[in-house]
Order: structure tokens, then sequence, then C-alpha cells
């Protein structure tokens, strides 16, 4: 039998992913076995992950099934369940094997420590490395380790939305006591200082008080997690020759660059201000001085494009902004009719639907929205600029099983033929010098 099987939870992790299992690879060496659990993950997450683990499955969302069923297919003697932000010491599978080996106990976990280096969050892990010590509870950042006869016995972690480590460490705890490891796992401070160090703290007490009262672990998930929207818009710089380039032969490189420049102008300036909306500028160009400062006068995020094609880069901003808010809706700036009220449309309509589209009369669609985690190949291969877009778009939600809304159909400024159709930019137009 295996010796250790490590089981990874997975979603929208592919900036992290790749560092914590090349850590893992001596183990795997070992003997030891690596499973990713992947929960739908539209970032590439499960296809950076695949050379470097024994399995990688995809499973419906949720941390406790994600995790339990990387457990029903895992073989070793020992589980060790990890999160994807965590960095594991050289020797900390040997550690954890010779410790239940030695105090002949079922489970236990480490100490952890936080990547951060604000002086509050060597506090923050301080008080959580001593609550475990007092309690026996465990955290999902701390590395939770159990045999697999003991795990089997308590059934695995209990299907909650939140909280499912707390519980897991109830059903343990009534079967022994943790060993609890000084050796450190290092995990990420981003919840911390993205929510803010006091708050989060905060927020965590509440809620472990709430569930320890007796609260629906579904009530406190949908506090935990965010419920910001976010709003994505793609754009590069605008530079003569790089942006705009069908336009180039009615208005010049000069002139198209131009034009693009108001047209990223305009649709800010209707992205931002949308309420309980966040609004980030997506740009392979996130340092130039024109993408600086269009977001800062327009108070948007700028946010770097990661990908080797416009599917991946979607892909990996949408993955993001999800991990941030409860909906993302990604748009370009090709399409001078979107206004508010179209925005507002499509995050209205995912209250209805895990995907909205707004379709282009090209073929296309000039607007994409998720309030979850969507198939890894619905970007993937996409003849982008083409008249199919769309319709293997829509294709691929029906085979995933996905229900969509469509928004009503949106032309974009692509060509010299779509001039005519937008007379308000003649002003504008009448500038240019072919």
């Amino acid at each position: 039998m295996t010796p250790l099987s490590i089981i990874l939870p997975v979603l929208n992790e592919a900036e992290g992913i790749v560092p914590l299992l090349e850590a893992l690879l001596p183990l795997r060496r070992q003997g030891c076995e690596v499973l990713v659990a992947d929960g739908g993950s539209v970032d590439g997450t499960a296809e950076l992950a695949l050379p470097l683990a024994d399995r990688v499955i995809t499973t419906p969302r949720g941390r406790a099934r994600q995790i339990n069923a990387g457990a029903a297919l895992a073989t070793g003697a020992v589980f060790w369940f990890l999160h994807a932000d965590s960095r594991v010491p050289p020797d900390a599978g040997t550690i954890l094997l010779g410790a239940l080996r030695e105090s002949g106990r079922g489970w236990g976990r480490f100490d952890v420590r936080l990547s951060g280096r604000h002086p509050l969050l060597r506090l923050v892990e301080r008080m959580m490395n001593l609550r475990s010590r007092l309690t026996g509870v465990a955290t999902g950042d701390q590395g939770i380790f159990v045999t697999r006869r003991l795990f089997e016995r308590v059934g695995g972690f209990p299907d909650i939305p939140l909280m499912e480590d707390i519980a897991l460490s109830k059903r343990l705890l009534a079967q022994g006591q943790p060993v609890c490891l000084a050796t450190c796992l290092t995990t990420s401070s981003r919840r911390w200082e993205n929510g803010g160090i006091g708050r989060t703290i905060l927020l965590m007490w509440r809620l472990r008080l709430a569930y320890w009262l007796g609260a629906d672990p579904a009530t406190l998930a949908r506090r935990y997690y965010p419920t910001t929207k976010r709003l994505l818009v793609f754009a590069k710089a605008p530079e003569p020759g790089r942006v705009k380039t069908r336009l180039i032969p009615a208005l010049g490189g000069e002139g198209a660059a131009r034009l693009h420049h108001r047209l990223l102008e305009r649709t800010l300036a209707e992205a931002t201000g949308l309420p309980d909306v966040e609004t980030e500028l997506w740009s392979p160009d996130p340092g130039h001085p024109v993408i600086v400062e269009l977001a800062a006068a327009q108070g948007a995020g700028v946010r770097e494009q990661r990908g080797r094609d416009l599917g991946e880069r979607m892909g990996h901003a949408l993955a993001r902004g999800l991990a941030g808010a409860s909906r993302a809706v990604l748009i370009g700036s090709d399409c001078p009719n979107m206004d508010r009220a179209y925005l507002m449309q499509a995050f209205a309509a995912l209250e209805e639907a895990p995907v909205v589209l707004g379709p282009a009369l090209d073929g296309g669609y000039v607007l994409i929205g998720l309030r979850e985690a969507c198939p890894p190949g619905l970007f993937r291969d996409i003849p982008w600029g083409s008249a199919q877009v769309l319709e293997i778009s829509r294709a691929r939600l029906r085979e995933s099983g996905l229900a969509w809304i469509e928004l009503p159909p949106q032309r974009d400024l692509d060509r010299p033929e779509d001039l005519h159709y937008f007379p308000f930019l003649n002003p504008l137009l009448a500038e240019q010098t072919p």
C-alpha cells in the first residue's frame, strides 16, 4: 500500500499550483502519491497539474466534496490534505508519518505560518496554532493528516459548504487527540490582506462562534464568501499598428489608435461606478502610461493579461475575478453602444443562470459573464475573430450541461464598413487622417 496520499482540492489556482506540486515531487519519488481534485477551474489549473501529479480528477465544486472524491480514489495508508496555496518543507511527509507512528495516534496537523510580512499576521498565526493546541481543532491551512482507517471510520468530511475542516476535527476528536506538529506549513495571507487583517479576524471569529452555536453552514458560507461583482475590461494600450488594425485602411495607424483610445475611455466611463461592482482593466500592457492613466481616472484597478492566446487570457482573468467575487463579467472596448444598462442587465442575468452571453452581430460575442467556474474547454481552441465563435461557445455550454442567458445582440466596431453605424463618432472620425 502507498504510505501517503496527498490530496489537493483546487479551484482556479493556476498561479500557485505548480510550485506546490514541484515541492511534492521528492515525496512522489519515495512512493507517495499526489491527487488533485479540481472543482471546475477555468484558468488551466488542471492542465498545469497533470504532469506533476499522479492523478487529476474533476469533481463538483466544494472543498469537502473535492477532498472526499480524491480520498475515494487514493491508495495511501495515510491521507494528507493540503490547500493549493500552501508551501511545505521538504521533510514534511517524513515528519508526519513518523509522528503518527511514534505517537500511536490516528490524526494530526502542522503549525501554520502566513506568507505576508505585516506584524499582525505573526499574531494571527500564533493565535491559530495556540487555539488548535488548546482545543484539538485543526483548520485546513494547517494541513490535516489522518490514517485511512480513521478517515473512513468517521465518514470523511461532512458535505457542507463551510467549516468542513472544523466539522471533521470534531468527528476525529471523538476518536482521539491530534498530533500537533511544530513544523510549519506556509500558507498565503491573501485572505487577510485582501479583506483587511482586523476585519478578517473578526469575521472568522464571528463565523466560528456562530457555527459552534448551531448556525447553518450554508448561511455562514454566504457571509464568508464575497458578494462583490467584478467587471473585467480587456484592452491593449492604444499604440499605432497594434490596435484596430482592420481600420487602418480607413483611418491610418494613428487614427485607429486614437479611436481605440477614445473607445476604451468611453467603455471605462460606462463600466465604473456600477452599484456593488468593482471594475478592473486587464491589459497585456499594464504599465503603459495610457492604461495607467485611464484606469486611475475612473478608479479602476489594473491587471495583467496572462496566457498564450485570447482564450487562456480570458479564462485566467475570469478565474481571478471569481476568486474574489461572486460574479464576473468580461467585456472588450470595441462595442460603442454598450452602456451601463446593458452591463447591469448582464449581472442581473447571472442571478438567473450561471452564464450570460452578449452576442455580437458578426458571430462572436461582446460580453461573457460567469457566476461559477466553467468547464476548462469553454475557451480552448476557439477561432477568435471568426463567425463561429458564438455557436461553438453555445455548443460547449450545452455539452457541459450549463444553462445560459443571451442578451440582445450588439455590433462591434472592427471594420471600415462598421463605421457608419455609429454616427455619434463622426466628430472624432473627422479628426482622423488616413
